[in-house]
């Protein structure tokens, strides 16, 4: 049997935290040339030629980014640590990195100008030692700013697969909702076929039974269906349940050829069969009409389940119907939220309907 999935699974290869170290780096690069070119421009203005101090000043942004990485693995090993005592944190560690920067800058400003005497001052010691706290600082945030990102991503990533993992959870209790009085009566015909002696039937009647549930406990909730083998399921199932009345229970399946690829969810009718051998010919003396029927109406496809009832059997929504309909109504909503739908109701012929209205697609 070909099962068509219904919903994609998408393996995560890839962690949360080789993504934050990729976008530190590449955010980091980015900031480092950002600030090359800012201080180049700001420093041209100030009258120092740009192409001659363009080398002490590669040289001092890799000190700079050496000790801009330290102070990243510092906030990565403290990231537990609360957001105000983080800040607090990065303006220490800023600042003892802008005075780093400061020294790194003498020194290269001595190797430029020697053999010329290299002269300390005070003044641009301080501005020296600003614009490395400054830059050192803005890292700082925009790391935070950034490993937060990610992490809200993550947690939001981690809410989202445990919905999914509960609503599958959900489906599945759902789906696996059968009604037991199926099996208990199948049981019970079988020990009263061998009562009678009629132990071929009995014999088939186990062997159909076995390659129904062997077939139905299978296959995915999660999963759709052609509907040709979803009419197939229930077909076998109908034959079981014919057995056990003999000729009073008459199968119709009215389902077109152009539908028969079409793509239902498994097993969405079972609860529907099911209510309709109940309260067709496990109530109503007589024969009893099962009728299964497949349309497509304004691109969305329609599946009726209709059954003779006898006179005064109550109508859904009572307790004797059990909990078939109200799951098959609620796997709908989860499965097409928004454009499924469930209605039912008595035909003007005595019947009782229920019908089904979901998407039209196609394997």
């Amino acid at each position: 049997m070909t099962i068509a999935p219904s919903l994609p699974y998408i393996p995560r290869t890839e962690r949360p935290d080789s993504d934050l170290q990729r976008a530190t780096v590449r955010f980091g690069g980015l900031y480092l040339v950002a600030v090359f070119l800012s201080s180049s421009l700001l420093w041209g203005l100030a009258g120092t030629d740009p192409i001659e101090s363009a080398i002490g000043k590669v040289f001092l942004l890799a000190a700079a980014a050496l000790l801009a990485a330290l102070l990243t693995a510092l906030l990565i090993r403290l990231q537990a640590l609360a957001l105000p005592v983080k800040s607090a944190l990065c303006f220490v560690l800023s600042l003892v990195g802008g005075v780093l920067y400061c020294l790194i800058d003498y020194v290269i400003y001595i190797v430029c100008v020697y053999p010329e005497p290299a002269i300390w001052d005070n003044q641009i010691a301080a501005y020296v030692m600003i614009h490395g706290t400054s830059l050192f600082f803005g890292w700082s945030c925009l790391f935070l700013a950034l490993s937060y990102s990610f992490e809200l991503r993550d947690r939001e990533r981690r809410l989202a697969q445990m919905r999914e993992e509960a609503m599958a959870a959900q489906m599945r209790a759902l789906r696996y909702q059968l009604n037991p009085h199926f099996l208990f009566n199948t049981l019970n015909s079988m020990a009263g076929l061998i009562e009678e002696g009629e132990r071929d039937d009995a014999r088939d009647m186990v062997l159909s039974l076995s390659a129904y549930l062997r077939t139905t406990l299978a296959l995915d909730p999660l999963q759709d269906l052609l509907l040709e083998e979803e009419i197939a399921l229930q077909a076998g199932y109908l034959a079981i349940e014919r057995r056990r009345f003999s000729d009073r229970m008459r199968v119709e399946i009215d389902v077109p050829e152009a539908l028969r690829e079409v793509l239902v969810p498994s097993l969405i009718l079972q609860p529907l069969v099911e209510n309709a051998v109940k309260h067709g010919a496990g109530r109503k003396t007589g024969s009893v009409a099962i009728v299964i029927r497949a349309r497509a109406e304004a691109g969305r496809l329609r599946l009726d389940v209709e059954n003779d009832m006898a006179g005064g059997d109550p109508l859904p929504g009572s307790e004797s119907f059990g909990i078939g309909l109200k799951n098959v109504g609620e796997r709908l909503s989860r499965r097409f939220p928004g454009v499924s739908g469930l209605d039912y109701g008595r035909t003007d012929d005595g019947r009782f309907r229920v019908t089904l209205t979901m998407p039209f697609r196609t394997a």
